[in-house]
Formats: structure tokens, sequence, C-alpha cells
């Protein structure tokens, strides 16, 4: 028996968030933002977060610094149920931040990367490997020494049973430099959008995308915002799952990873891919029935709860 379901391999960082902004920066001038938030940051964390919310036995394995906002991440994990033993604290690089200036529905967003750019395989307990039924990566272009590692990673996940996700995220500097050849065979579910999809292969439309990374793929389940999900998998047809459409969306914020939490949760218990998709939908659409990424997601049963009520899930 593995000693948890799931084990969060990603970035970790505090989001500032500013909101009722008087104007955009300008250099040499200063201005007035009226509402300041401090929170634990990044899509790893959500995700993690979210998973634990569903039952699932979830840890985190990230690097940050020796510092107030390290202290920040750490509690807010435990809080959320997510176990920190993984953390790797060091005092050379201060934790990462992401300052997010709201303006009415957009934003922008400066993040510094800090600690998390600078882990790497040397890094990481061994025990990661052995005590995980399942490790989910994301965001590899926030974490150059993740991203010159993962073949490596992924190759002592396969050692070790341990079935795997990747999750690209965007990247920031807009390269795309990944090997999908190379990487999505060692994949037991590969889990972009669309958007980054395309990128990732250099693609115009999300067919061409899915034809490309046909011939390397496991599975692929790929998340198509208000049309739902496409489900790819090797030897049986693609299944497009309807999205469950909120009329009265609070925010999306964390949708994709509340997506990637159900999903993983419903594949870490054994459940067939299918399954994993729709369950995956439903949780997704439950994020956007409230504030920030976590806010919906109190327990399992409240989550099923709201999907059945307001959604009409029948799972």
């Amino acid at each position: 028996m593995k000693q948890f379901d799931i084990i969060a391999l990603g970035e970790l960082n505090v989001d500032l968030i500013l909101n009722q902004i008087e104007g955009f920066p300008e250099v040499g001038k200063e201005k007035f933002a009226r509402k300041m938030t401090l929170t634990l940051g990044s899509s790893t964390a959500i995700f993690a977060a979210n998973a634990a919310a569903l039952g699932s036995k979830v840890a985190f394995c990230g690097m940050i610094g020796n510092d107030s906002f390290g202290d920040l991440v750490e509690t807010s994990l435990q809080q959320k149920g997510v176990d920190t033993r993984f953390l790797i604290r060091q005092d050379r690089y201060a934790t990462g931040a992401t300052i997010c200036m709201s303006y009415d529905e957009d934003r922008a967003n400066l993040t510094y990367q800090g600690a998390m750019d600078y882990m790497s395989l040397g890094d990481i307990n061994p025990e990661v490997f052995t005590t995980a039924k399942h490790i989910h990566i994301s965001s590899i272009f926030m974490q150059s020494g993740v991203k010159r590692d993962l073949m490596k990673i992924l190759a002592l996940c396969k050692q070790n049973g341990v079935t795997t996700s990747l999750d690209t995220q965007w990247d920031p500097v807009e390269q795309w430099e990944l090997d999908y050849k190379e990487v999505l065979p060692m994949l037991t579910v590969f889990m972009p959008n669309e958007t980054e999809l395309k990128f990732l292969t250099h693609s115009k439309t999300l067919d061409e995308a899915i034809e490309k990374i046909r011939p390397y793929a496991n599975a692929a389940v790929i998340k198509c915002g208000s049309r739902g999900s496409l489900l790819m998998q090797k030897g049986q047809p693609d299944h497009m799952q309807a999205a469950l459409l909120n009329d009265k969306v609070v925010d999306c914020i964390g949708a994709g990873d509340s997506f990637n939490s159900g999903f993983i949760s419903k594949l870490a218990a054994g459940c067939p891919l299918m399954e994993c998709q729709q369950y995956g939908n439903m949780t997704g659409a439950v994020n956007t029935t409230a504030a920030g990424g976590t806010t919906a997601f109190t327990s399992r049963e409240d989550v099923e709860r709201v999907g059945r009520e307001r959604f009409g899930w029948n799972g």
C-alpha cells in the first residue's frame, strides 16, 4: 500500500493581489490600490488543495525559501490537508511571489520565480517515488530545474510503478520548448488546455494538434473551456464530454486546476479514464461557483452536492 494517493510536484509561491487600482502603473509615478490580499498562490497548490478536499491523501514536493512567505505557503498547505514533509526549504533563494493587479475582468501579473525555479531531481527526496500511487507534475515552464530533469523524473516514476500526469501550463516566455514526442510516451495522461496544446505542437487548429500528439500519447485529456473536455486514449475513439455550464459564474480562477484535481483523484482511485473525465468536468464547474481557486472545495460531499444541485451531475 502506498502512503499517498497523489504527490503534487510543481511551483509554489504567494499571490499578492491588488484590487480597486486607480490606474495602470507608470514609470516614475505612484498609484494607489484600495484593496490587497496576500494568499497561497500557484496552480499546483490549487490542484493539491482541491484533491485533498475531495478525499485523496495528498503530499506536495516543491521548493520554498526560509522566509515569511515560505511560512505562509507551508501553513496554508497544511490547513488545506496537504502533507508538507517533502517541501524543500533553503536559505539561498527566496520564496516565489506573484503580484496580481486586477482591472475589472482582466489582470496583469508579475512573477518572481525564486526558489521554485531551482528545484531539480537532486533536491527531491527519493521517498517521493516510493510512497505515491500517482505523481502530478505542473507548470514546468516556471521551473527550469524540473523541466531539465523531467525525463529522469518520469523514468523513476515508471521504475516504481507510479502513474503520472503532466499539465505544462502557460510558457511565460512563449518559446514552448518541450519535446512532446519524447515526453508523452512516458506519461499516463497528458493534461493541457487547447491553447497550450496548439502552441506546444506549433499547430493552427486543435484538430491538427491532436493528430500530432496521437502517435505518442498513451492518453490525453484536453481542456476546452466552455465546450468541455476531449479525452484521447490509445486504441479507443476520442470522447468529447460536454461542459457543465454555470450561468452565474463568480470567477474562473483555478477552474483548470480544479478539473485536474477531480480527474486525478479518480485516476488514483483506479477509475476508468472516461469516469475521471466526467468527474473532472464536474469539479471544474463547481470551481466557478465561488471566488478563488479553492473556496468551493470544502469537502467531497459538498462538491458533489453542488454538482448535483447546480449542474445536474449524476455520477
